[in-house]
């Protein structure tokens, strides 16, 4: 009876899904459902649970700092979305290409920054927009005769330098997912447009962007929820979670200084689930309005 039930057909595909199902629940639902319930609560360690209602969420429309944490990280989203989209794409499509010398040794090269620990990466672009005359970037722009340049102390000069950083290590990641995309567009389709007289500009924006439409759809989803919830960088780049006039505090940064270091738990969460709507509204949207829900004919 075991062993028929064991080699049975039907139950063989819940066997497979069940360890995947078991991980959701246990790691992704009850945690997400236990702070939802904490948001409504005032939570501390060691005291026991006080139901609040929505005074969290009243609390966090009137909190200031809050709200420049969402005005932080909405800009660094938009701005990674600028640079880590359109740059990855072009560099992609120029390695892919046929004629290009080198070609792994560029894959490897612009995707070694991925394979950095955070920690490390945060530390050396930190000593290399450092205040100091003798850091890197104060080095260089002294050749030019420009005087040094307090870059963690200024929002948009601090935006730079943690732009540069996410530059630095997300480039390569994004391109290899773009030449995946450009691996399953057939060179037929190139070679026509070759016989009609197209230029590599037509072929570009009438072959190559139109078919990468999916990979370009699947890197804009995932890097919305990599800019909103941004803290590593942040946190290793002012070395620590107190920037001035916090210039560099995000969502999770300001969720991590209430819950870890304020032992506010309930007002964490609350934190964490409006970080969590933001996101879902923003990913449902562009996914809507690029048509993924739309059934194909």
């Amino acid at each position: 009876m075991i062993k028929r039930f064991i080699y049975s057909q039907k139950v063989a595909p819940y066997v497979f899904v069940f360890p995947f199902v078991a991980i959701f629940l246990v790691f992704w639902v009850y945690p997400l459902l236990s702070s939802f319930g904490m948001s409504f609560q005032h939570v501390t360690l060691g005291q026991e649970a006080e139901w609040t209602g929505m005074d969290n969420y009243q609390k966090l429309m009137g909190d200031s700092v809050f709200l420049m944490s969402i005005g932080n990280s909405a800009l660094y989203m938009v701005l990674t979305l600028v640079i880590l989209i359109p740059f990855p794409m072009l560099l992609a499509v120029l390695i892919n290409n046929k004629w290009m010398w080198g070609r792994e040794f560029f894959k490897s090269a612009f995707f070694f920054p991925a394979l950095t620990s955070v920690v490390v990466a945060g530390t050396i672009f930190r000593l290399m927009f450092g205040e100091m005359e003798g850091s890197l970037i104060n080095s260089v722009l002294g050749v030019f005769g420009i005087e040094p340049v307090k870059f963690l102390k200024g929002h948009l000069t601090g935006f730079v330098a943690l732009l540069a950083l996410a530059t630095w290590r997300w480039t390569g990641v994004n391109i290899l997912y773009f030449l995946s995309g450009l691996k399953n567009i057939p060179e037929e389709y190139y070679e026509a447009a070759s016989i009609d007289g197209a230029s590599a500009f037509q072929k570009f924006t009438k072959i190559t962007m139109p078919l990468l439409k999916p990979t370009t759809i699947y890197v804009l989803t995932i890097s919305i929820y990599a800019g909103l919830a941004m803290f590593i960088e942040s946190l290793m780049l002012w070395n620590g979670n107190n920037s001035p006039k916090n210039i560099g505090l995000t969502i999770v940064g300001y969720l991590y200084r209430q819950g870890i270091e304020k032992n506010n738990l309930g007002y964490a969460a609350a934190v964490g689930i409006v970080l969590l709507a933001v996101t879902m509204i923003i990913n449902l949207t562009q996914l809507a309005f690029s048509g993924m829900f739309k059934k194909e004919d």
